[in-house]
């Protein structure tokens, strides 16, 4: 049993994307305090409860049942996009992430509220997500936690068990080997896919809730599924770094090209996504996603069951 485990650190809003990058490569996470201005943390808490407060719980142990989990938050809160562009986690990803990817992506979006009486959740690396299959020597991801709330032991602040992300698999964390990301609101939790970690037990009289913005190598599948969560119709009214986030761009030379389902001769049959955003592609773009459109709607309609 470890009885030397580092604690979590603090580093300030001022801190450079090296200082994230390092406290993150050695520990496995770090908490920058008071990185999101308190302007900002306003809008987010209006733009988002709406959605939260009519989002149901989860369906087991591990989501939590006295939880909820709220997606699609690029395309539903223009103050969550400026936090999925900050400017330091992006630095800290591009640092982090850049030995392994030309490109990297936007992972999840997901605001997550444990209200009293949640439990523990069961430790785990996120990593995991891809089931297992990638080598320990790959980072695969790079995960935040905003608090939106004040994060206390009492109310469900994220378990942590920092040094963690160095572990083999077949380590088990001990109980005196976990810490409490403990921050105020409009902090953020940063922290690697290798970590062990979990959501806290509620023991408190009020939610606490926090958005997870996560972000992973542009080769791998993305846990929330941002082409539908995020459709071009909407896409097209972002700013394009947002767009290349979220997938719409290429992952490397040869990755995430698409052909456009047009008749014969209707245009270019090998194109890479922000064809559909450019200017002078613009008119194309719309027509493209009017046929598809039309056809899904038509293939529905041919599937329609019969009766109530």
């Amino acid at each position: 049993m470890s009885t030397n485990r580092p604690s979590l650190n603090h580093l300030p809003a001022t801190a450079t994307a090296e200082e994230v990058t390092a406290a993150v490569a050695r520990d496995g996470a770090v908490i920058i305090d008071g990185l999101m201005p308190p302007e900002l943390l306003q809008r987010v808490r209006s733009e988002i409860m709406p959605y939260v407060e009519a989002t149901t719980a989860g369906r087991d142990d591990f989501t939590g049942r006295q939880t909820t989990r709220t997606g699609a938050l690029v395309a539903r809160s223009p103050a969550c996009r400026e936090l999925v562009l900050d400017r330091l986690i992006n630095g800290a990803c591009q640092a982090f992430l850049g030995p392994f990817t030309d490109r990297y992506q936007l992972h999840l979006t997901q605001v997550i509220r444990i209200m009293p009486g949640q439990g523990e959740q069961a430790v785990h690396r996120d990593r995991l997500a891809w089931g297992g299959f990638l080598p320990r020597s790959i980072e695969p991801q790079m995960n935040t936690i905003w608090a939106v709330t004040d994060f206390t032991r009492e109310n469900g602040a994220t378990r942590v068990v920092p040094g963690s992300n160095a572990w083999g698999d077949d380590r088990q964390a001990e109980p005196n080997e976990i810490d409490y990301a403990e921050m105020s609101a409009g902090s953020v939790l940063v922290y690697s896919g290798s970590v062990i970690h979990s959501g806290g037990r509620n023991q408190s009289s009020g939610d606490r809730i926090g958005i997870n913005i996560t972000y992973c190598l542009g080769w791998l599948r993305q846990e929330e599924n941002q082409y539908l969560s995020c459709p071009p119709q909407i896409a097209s009214t972002l700013q394009p770094e947002l767009r290349q986030l979220l997938g719409y761009s290429m992952g490397s030379y040869a990755l995430g090209y698409f052909s456009p389902p047009t008749p014969p001769g209707a245009g270019p049959e090998v194109v890479p996504p922000e064809f559909l955003f450019n200017g002078e592609a613009a008119a194309w773009g719309d027509s493209l996603y009017e046929q598809v459109s039309a056809r899904v709607r038509a293939q529905l309609k041919d599937k329609a069951p019969t009766g109530e």
